[in-house]
């Protein structure tokens, strides 16, 4: 007993000494972090005084200027002796409608400011200074302003958490049809999170939100009939439900990618640059940047990818990816050349649109037989781009890029089968490509996959099956956020309520129980280190680093250690 009761004394000991410093240091860096921040909204505040001062001289011109059209236009009326009672109320109105347009004009002004702030924000106090204008387009009356400073009372942004001002808020917003107002207050009304707990309401919410456009609560209201969650179980209504999602998903995809070609892969594999690690560390970064300059292609080729999408922390910057690519492409490397061809396909800042260019490094890689080159070179001739169309030359290469198991390739054959683009329509053919094309995660072949079973197209109807695959295809959009959306920051200011949103999802779903279990020990462990051993004990070990020093499975092998900890005491206890 005598080992297990002096590590908790010396744990508790530690625990307050640690917190005792740790509280003379949160509040020195909170006393900088007002001034720093202070600053900043001073400036904004003179800013914002310069504006309304300009709004008010203008204001009082305006006015000038109205008296002196006023008298002239009575002047008239007396000569010609008409009296016109109508004649100033509708100059009232207008003044009224006016000043309203103004007075509107200038809240868009400051909300987006505020967005351009935020958007190019690097640190706490650019981000602040975005809320000053959110908060003063918010008085102004701009709806999505207000939405943005409800968003902030809820989740704590800036150490300004009120839940109860953000619910009045958000009940505010609902009245005015805010879509995102209405799924915010089904969330917390669904989990009791500063209002009553209230299924029923919620789902109003939920309802009201999906009619205004909220895609979150259209999935939400699927989830909820797929499931039978405090609604009757209806695989059809949640079919419908996800279509909605789905339908402007892939809408969106495509339209935005003018031409269905899927966000970029790492097709060549160096370590670090293809793990699941989603930041990659500067001194790597720095090696890796070495590494290119003196030759190594498959390096230049990965760090141009990188920068063209702007993935694992690298921002994304069109002409360090072209930079790369036509290193490698020097050195010969099919994979840079098609992704020139790709890049001037598309058009952007550093590789303006050019058919013919992108014409040219599409044949490049295609010659050395390369699946991206044929696929690039296949979409050319499908919509004839820089060249005339040509289905049975876009077939041919389609069909080369799909043997070598590109599933771009894959999904464009699918495609022209189920369109009859130049083809004969043949769903079983479609069918097949679709779904070789589904398992690389082809977004746009799962989508088309889940409309022939919702359909009964070429297979037979299962609405099941066109749930999970909508639901598959959505995830692979990074979609499926559920409740979550609004929940996942708020366990880590309030334990107690992750723990009771952990147990909520357990009662929900039978197959929860055991990744909450995990969840919670996880959750238990991480709160005991936090508080005790690693966070508050030294800045030297950074917390946020374990993934990187440990491994991204550290959380378990801690729990083993506390194990094995525990049972080595209960020995000594009873040995």
């Amino acid at each position: 007993m005598k080992p297990l009761s002096l590590l908790i004394e010396i744990l508790i000991i530690l625990g307050v000494m640690i917190r005792n410093i740790e509280a003379e240091k949160h509040n020195k860096k909170q006393k900088e972090r007002n001034v720093t921040t202070q600053v900043s909204v001073n400036e904004v505040k003179r800013f914002l005084s310069h504006i309304l001062e300009r709004r008010k001289l203008i204001k009082v011109i305006y006015q000038r200027e109205n008296a002196l059209g006023k008298k002239k236009i009575q002047r008239k009326l007396r000569i010609r002796g008409i009296q016109n009672k109508d004649l100033s109320k509708r100059n009232k109105n207008h003044l009224r409608k006016q000043a309203k347009k103004n007075f509107t004009d200038e809240g868009d002004q400051l909300f987006k400011m505020g967005i351009k702030i935020l958007q190019q924000s690097k640190s706490q106090k650019q981000k602040a200074e975005a809320y000053v204008f959110f908060a003063k387009a918010a008085n102004m009356g701009n709806l999505k302003a207000m939405e943005k400073m409800a968003d902030a009372l809820l989740f704590g942004n800036f150490g300004m958490q009120n839940i109860t001002a953000a619910i009045q808020l958000y009940e505010s917003l609902a009245k005015e049809g805010s879509y995102k107002a209405q799924n915010a207050l089904g969330f917390l009304s669904s989990y009791g999170i500063g209002m009553e707990y209230n299924q029923a309401k919620a789902l109003i919410y939920y309802t009201f939100g999906s009619a205004g456009g909220s895609m979150m609560s259209q999935m939400i209201l699927g989830y909820r009939y797929l499931s039978g969650i405090n609604v009757l179980q209806n695989c059809e209504v949640a079919l419908n439900h996800y279509k909605k999602v789905a339908d402007y998903i892939a809408d969106k995809l495509e339209k935005s990618e003018s031409i269905p070609v899927e966000k970029v892969r790492l097709t060549e594999r160096p370590e670090n640059l293809s793990s699941n690690s989603e930041i990659l560390d500067w001194d790597i970064y720095q090696y890796y940047k070495f590494l290119a300059e003196r030759g190594d292609v498959q390096i230049q080729v990965s760090l141009g990818q990188l920068h063209l999408i702007g993935r694992k922390g690298l921002d994304q910057d069109y002409y360090k990816a072209l930079y790369y690519f036509l290193k490698a492409a020097k050195a010969g490397s099919a994979n840079a050349m098609a992704f020139i061809g790709k890049m001037y396909l598309e058009g952007n800042a550093a590789a303006p649109q050019n058919n013919a260019t992108a014409f040219k490094y599409f044949s490049m890689a295609a010659s050395k037989g390369n699946a991206i080159g044929l696929h690039g070179l296949g979409l050319l001739y499908f919509y004839g781009k820089g060249v005339p169309v040509n289905y049975a030359e876009a077939l041919k290469y389609f069909q080369k890029a799909a043997e070598k198991g590109w599933p771009n390739a894959q999904f464009q054959l699918g495609f022209m089968y189920y369109s009859g683009s130049g083809v004969q329509k043949d769903y079983k053919l479609a069918f097949k490509y679709f779904y070789l094309a589904s398992q690389s995660g082809q977004p746009l072949a799962i989508y088309y996959l889940a409309e022939m079973y919702a359909t009964g197209t070429g297979v037979l109807r299962s609405c099941r099956t066109a749930v999970e695959k909508r639901l598959k295809f959505l995830k692979k959009r990074r979609c499926i956020q559920w409740h979550f959306s609004y929940g996942i920051e708020l366990p880590f200011k309030d334990i107690h309520l992750a723990r009771r949103l952990y147990d909520m999802a357990a009662q929900t779903s039978p197959d929860a129980h055991i990744p909450v279990f995990f969840a919670l020990m996880k959750l238990e462990t991480v709160h005991l280190l936090q508080d005790i051993l690693f966070f508050k004990f030294t800045m030297c070990w950074k917390w946020m680093k374990l993934d990187n020093t440990l491994g991204p499975y550290w959380d378990l092998f801690v729990i083993g250690l506390i194990v094995a900890v525990l049972i080595f005491l209960l020995r000594n206890r009873y040995g």
